[in-house]
């Protein structure tokens, strides 16, 4: 079992998937992201990039019987975070057992919505004919999923601060963001021995910063920032992007250093951007915080 903290980049791309030569460095596929901590599998989003993740954990169990137990976080259920799950090979084992998280909203439920996405006619396969064992549930602020090694998740209605999780679990807590319509995402903070992932996708920051993300991101040895678009974009393109609840290279930058993290990773790219757009934003990033880089598909960190 692996004693390494790792996150696994699937999908990087916001709105919709991106095919042929623009993407051919950066990548295509929408918001997918595998961690692995204690032997845990941890996936933050189903877009289009969880494909391919599941076919990658069809050859690591292969020729094993070994049960596939994943942890699947949600940020929200809009379709590029939600479109790749119905064609997740995983889903359809009788011997994986999947429990799923994500915000509710004023309209429904986790489960509810990715339900809704699956009936026909848009889609030929429904939620509960997958064979896979399905835990779905909601998520709040109040709560937080603590991962011990060798059992499966537990979902602990407690505040955070009331929260002392055994030395070697696991700790999941959660921000739910407004900045991004309609009725918000939830941002993740996962803890282990120690170290510090915040996934904070489709987010968008405000004058002088998010102060809510920067207490949630504080010295998290990586943060995962939603920089869809330029500055020019943001503020005096064709269509201004205020208001459409993602951010810039230069905001993940100002909350990186804000929240005195020690990497930022700039995610969920706008399918227009090729890789000199991309590379450009990458180093606008920079010159705010240097330690800024690229989220890229099959890019692999250590926390």
């Amino acid at each position: 079992m692996s004693e390494e903290f790792l996150v696994r980049f699937w999908g990087v791309r916001g709105s919709y998937p991106v095919p042929g030569l623009l993407a051919a460095n950066v990548g295509g596929n929408t918001s997918c992201v595998e961690v692995r901590a204690d032997g845990h599998l941890i996936i933050l989003d189903a877009g289009t990039g969880i494909i391919n993740l599941g076919q990658a954990l069809e050859k690591e169990y292969r020729d094993t019987d070994d049960l596939l137990v994943a942890t699947i976080l949600f940020s929200h259920t809009h379709h590029d975070h939600t479109q790749g799950f119905p064609y997740f090979s995983p889903a359809y084992w009788g011997r994986s057992v999947l429990y799923m998280f994500g915000p509710r909203t004023f309209y429904e439920d986790t489960e509810e919505a990715l339900r809704r996405s699956m009936v026909a006619p848009a889609s030929p396969v429904a939620l509960e004919e997958l064979s896979s064992l399905k835990i779905i549930s909601n998520i709040e602020e109040s709560e937080a999923i603590i991962l011990e090694k060798g059992s499966d998740p537990r979902l602990y209605n407690l505040y955070r601060d009331q929260i002392t999780p055994p030395p070697e679990a696991v700790k999941i807590t959660v921000l739910r963001s407004y900045a991004h319509p309609k009725n918000g995402v939830n941002i993740y903070r996962i803890e282990w021995r120690e170290k510090s992932l915040v996934f904070a996708t489709d987010t968008e920051s405000y004058a002088g910063g998010d102060t809510r993300l920067i207490r949630f991101a504080q010295e998290a040895d990586m943060l995962i920032h939603d920089a869809q678009y330029t500055h020019q974009e943001y503020t005096s393109g064709a269509v201004p992007k205020q208001g459409w609840g993602h951010s810039t290279p230069e905001m993940a930058a100002g909350i990186a250093q804000m929240a005195r993290v020690r990497q930022l990773v700039l995610f969920h790219h706008d399918p227009s951007h090729g890789d000199e757009i991309l590379s450009e934003m990458e180093a606008d990033a920079r010159a705010v915080f240097p330690n800024s880089i690229l989220a890229r598909e099959g890019l692999t960190l250590t926390v």
